[in-house]
């Protein structure tokens, strides 16, 4: 024989040896059981029938069933009736009807397909099986079940031996707790974890949270939601880039971009993170936070280092508190200030540490400022101690008031009436047709003043003032200003974004 021929047959013989070896390495579906056989070629070809009380046997699979067609050149069944395959003595899968391919190690069950491992449990009509994997898909409706979920998608692939379900397309979940509908998630039936990865929204007694990303556990209620992540309660809106909550603690963090809403007190809280706490109502604000009071009229807009909300002693009321270089906006008034409180129940805003309030043409300034909102009376701002209200007349002229308290009425966003209490002084510039003629100067305990359209135009003293009208000749600089004068327009917001502004 020639050498060269040898030597291919040998080469071709080694290359079939690994087939010849894994076909008899294969191991065949074996029939344990069966009330009734037959085999007949003009029925189908290659085919055993098994008829009543059929068992039948593949490697770590045990399977019972009313009757099946066992083909012989394809290791291959096909079950009918009560169709139930047992494997590894932990996984059940019953159904109508049932293909199984013994060499791919597939199987299809159609029919009241019910899976069953361990406590979880899916339904559908029809399942795809991998044997050698322990994953079924099926994608047309599924239902899976657990100690406290049920869980349906049109959908779906489930991983026995990780514990997961896929669920994708028309998503349910239901529980005595809580109702999720999604387009895609994934679920951890070991630990009840619920894998958002898709625009996903869960209800419960208290909220209603969306998110398109994130992760939900069934069993604590404890969240961590990304993309989009929104929290709707009935008094509240949480959003923000990310949201995560502790259920058990209370304890929740909204980070970047985070607007928190209060529907009742008609707050809105913004910053780039937000720590709050549901258990003690406490909530906390920092990084570029502000602070948006609205009603039908306007809003007020404040910005501070820090924001803090705290409950008040009075039920559903709260403090909103603001420290550490507050600004504020609002179209009517402006106001700057080192720290600041704000009462829901009676909308009342407290002004500490060197706070200074301006209205339309008039600076207010005292050792402290207090804003009171009334829905039926005109708002009253009270200035107390070292009280100081100065309005510019003209380049270089200020009328100035300064006593030791000070009580301003506003009437439709206007400053109207300012009554002055005690050590009460007045520098004002006095007009006729032509112009300004004069600068007055007087004192007096009380003093009544009365504005239109922001600029005095009356000035009643209570009891007997001292007095003088000089000529605006001969004004001395020194009489032109009340001792602690100041104007601080320079520091003054005049639009909303200027409450971001650092001032040295």
């Amino acid at each position: 024989m020639n050498p060269k021929i040898r030597y291919s047959k040998l080469i071709l013989l080694l290359l079939l040896l690994p087939v010849f070896s894994l076909a008899q390495t294969k191991k065949q579906v074996n029939i344990e059981q069966a009330d009734f056989l037959e085999f007949n070629e003009r029925i189908i070809a290659n085919a055993q029938r098994l008829i009543g009380n059929v068992i039948i046997t593949h490697e770590n699979i045990r399977m019972w069933c009313d009757s099946a067609y066992s083909y012989t050149d394809t290791n291959m069944v096909d079950a009918f009736g009560h169709v139930h395959i047992l494997k590894d003595d932990t996984l059940h899968l019953y159904s109508d009807f049932l293909n199984y391919n013994g060499d791919a190690k597939w199987a299809i069950a159609i029919g009241n397909v019910r899976l069953i491992n361990k406590t979880t449990t899916l339904t559908t009509d029809s399942l795809e099986f991998d044997m050698d994997r322990n994953v079924g898909y099926y994608d047309d409706y599924g239902t899976v079940v657990d100690s406290s979920s049920t869980l349906y998608s049109k959908i779906g692939e489930y991983y026995a031996n990780e514990n997961k379900a896929y669920f994708k397309t028309e998503v349910e979940v239901l529980s005595d707790d809580y109702t999720l509908t999604s387009d895609t998630l994934i679920y951890d039936t070991k630990t009840r974890v619920i894998s958002i990865v898709g625009p996903t929204n869960i209800r419960d007694e208290e909220n209603n949270i969306y998110a398109e990303r994130g992760f939900y556990n069934s069993d604590s209620g404890d969240v961590e939601l990304y993309r989009n992540p929104e929290v709707l309660g009935k008094e509240q809106k949480i959003n923000a880039d990310s949201i995560f909550y502790n259920k058990t603690t209370g304890d929740g963090r909204a980070i970047g971009n985070a607007r928190i809403e209060d529907f009742k007190n008609r707050m809105i809280v913004k910053a780039n993170r937000v720590v709050y706490n549901d258990q003690t109502e406490i909530s906390m604000a920092t990084d570029s936070a502000h602070f948006l009071l609205y009603s039908e009229k306007d809003t007020l807009f404040l910005h501070a280092d820090t924001l803090k909300s705290v409950p008040d002693t009075i039920p559903e009321e709260k403090l909103v508190m603001a420290y550490f270089d507050v600004q504020f906006f609002r179209e009517d008034m402006q106001g700057k200030c080192d720290s600041m409180v704000y009462w829901s129940m009676d909308s009342t805003i407290q002004f500490f540490h060197d706070p200074v309030i301006w209205s339309d043409n008039n600076q207010m300034t005292a050792d402290y400022i207090e804003m009171v909102t009334q829905t039926t009376a005109p708002d009253l701002v009270r200035m107390e101690q070292n009280a100081f209200i100065v309005a510019m007349e003209d380049s270089g002229m200020y009328n100035q008031i300064k006593g030791r308290n000070m009580l301003g009425y506003i009437r439709d966003n206007e400053l109207y009436k300012i009554d002055v209490d005690g050590n009460g002084q007045s520098v004002y510039y006095a007009r006729d047709d032509e112009g300004i003629i004069g600068l007055n100067k007087a004192q007096s305990s009380s003093i009544v003043i009365h504005l239109d359209s922001s600029k005095v135009s009356r000035i009643v003293f209570i009891k007997s003032p001292d007095g003088q009208l000089l000529p605006l000749i001969n004004i001395p600089d020194e009489d032109k200003e009340l001792p602690g004068f100041q104007w601080y327009d320079a520091i003054r917001p005049k639009r909303m974004e200027d409450i971001f502004r650092k001032h040295k």
